[in-house]
């Protein structure tokens, strides 16, 4: 039996192995899964030990056998704590809901490894081996049953709202879980519960956290920011080139000059930064050349900067800025004869984060737009790649910042109390490294 434990170790070892050297997203999700993979391997390491000394009862000191033993059943029950927050947090990634059964999950938690480390452990000696039994295994069957119960019922209870992968993914690991406890309570001296946090674990780590996956994941978005970055709108190419020629005519060279150098500057910041995250300032720098071409062709548009000058530093997606300020144009302010004003503005949000915000004075959404755009990026993951259409430049906006920064940043929209609407862009706050 020593044996299968050594076994599980090493290839969750692999696994760990594998999924911490790759890249990935730093999210509340992923770090879930890192705390649960190392206390997985450590519960595996108590696991095979306690599989030793509860069969060698007659030369292993009784306080020492225990010892191993409250380890082996505390670190399972955070495990499965850490199941279920996996499960919590997938769900509320999945359907936006709050995740209102932590608090009791957590004190929980607390009751459980108290009653671990105080509740009194009995060996059953047979001749098909030994193991333990009495009131503190009876308590960790009902610490396991509690936590399962928590995870099938958010899954049962959101079935609609999850994705097939992620259902698939919780479903497997439930019905191992089931199947592996009840075997376990029939034969008593099987000591399988390691096999079956195992199974557990990797079906989570090959159906939702395989690197392979982030990474085709990654290289699909950076394709996508690279389309977005060589996409270029004609007609905003000949209407800019066609107002430049007019100029020219009326007025001599000067104009012509500022003109070009704008136009110049825009199409040198777009292309001359290939790394997928910049500096604010280089960011703003790229959206100033644009909006100076944009305010020149159409005299009665506005754009203000209220820029917090210390967040200049700051780390942003590269090339975020000019598609939601174009999208304002576009479908804000052009029904009113591009006559009104952009505002961007940018402010730390508490500690470690960083809030962007684009306002226009424009003619708002149309009824039920709103809500629309809402269900489109906040189910950002579940659009078919696009390389057309009017939301292609909000969408893949939302998805690099969600790919890059972590699924609890992204965009989103109100609308202005006096007309217009607002984009909003959280980020993390990260400086420039030097």
């Amino acid at each position: 039996m020593l044996r299968m434990e050594i076994a599980l170790f090493l290839v969750l070892g692999f696994v760990a192995y594998s999924y911490f050297s790759a890249e990935k997203k730093f999210s509340q999700l992923h770090s879930t899964f890192s705390m649960l993979l190392a206390v997985v391997l450590c519960h595996l390491v108590f696991d095979g030990i306690t599989v030793y000394t509860v069969n060698h009862l007659d030369t292993v000191p009784l306080f020492l056998n225990n010892t191993f033993h409250r380890l082996f059943i505390g670190t399972m029950i955070l495990i499965f704590y850490l199941f279920y927050q996996y499960i919590a947090i997938l769900v509320e990634e999945e359907t936006g809901k709050p995740r209102p059964l932590d608090g009791l999950a957590r004190v929980y938690l607390v009751v459980a490894e108290l009653g671990n480390m105080l509740l009194p452990i009995h060996y059953a000696v047979t001749p098909q081996g030994n193991y333990s039994d009495g009131i503190h295994v009876t308590f960790c069957y009902l610490s396991v049953a509690f936590y399962f119960l928590l995870g099938t019922g958010l899954l049962l209870f959101n079935w609609k709202e999850i994705r097939k992968k992620e259902k698939t993914a919780i479903a497997i690991a439930c019905t191992v879980e089931l199947i592996v406890t009840t075997l376990q309570g029939i034969n008593h001296t099987w000591l399988i519960s390691g096999m079956g946090i195992t199974l557990i674990t990797l079906a989570f780590y090959l159906i939702l956290e395989n690197p392979d996956i982030l990474r085709a994941e990654l290289t699909e978005q950076k394709m996508s920011m690279l389309y977005l970055k060589s996409q270029v709108n004609p007609h905003f190419l000949y209407n800019t080139l066609d107002t430049i020629r007019i100029q020219a005519q009326l007025n001599g060279d000067k104009k012509v000059a500022e003109l070009l150098m704008h136009l110049v500057d825009f199409f040198r910041l777009s292309v001359k930064v290939d790394r997928a995250m910049v500096t604010l300032d280089d960011e703003m720098e790229l959206l100033e050349a644009y909006m100076e071409l944009m305010c020149y062709r159409y005299p009665e548009l506005q754009c203000e900067y209220d820029i917090d000058p210390n967040l200049g530093g700051a780390q942003v997606p590269n090339f975020i800025m000019q598609p939601i300020v174009e999208n304002s144009l576009l479908h804000g302010l052009k029904n009113k004869g591009y006559r009104g004003k952009v505002t961007i503005a940018a402010r730390r949000v508490g500690e470690d984060q960083l809030e962007i915000r684009v306002q226009d004075t424009g003619s708002g959404f149309a009824p039920g737009k709103l809500e629309a755009v809402d269900k489109m990026l906040h189910f950002y993951d579940r659009q078919p790649a696009k390389l057309t259409g009017n939301s292609i430049g909000i969408l893949n906006v939302q998805k690099r910042i969600k790919l890059l920064c972590g699924r609890e940043y992204g965009l989103w929209y109100t609308e202005n109390e006096f007309g217009g609407v607002t984009a909003h862009i959280r980020l993390p706050l990260a400086e420039e490294s030097k």
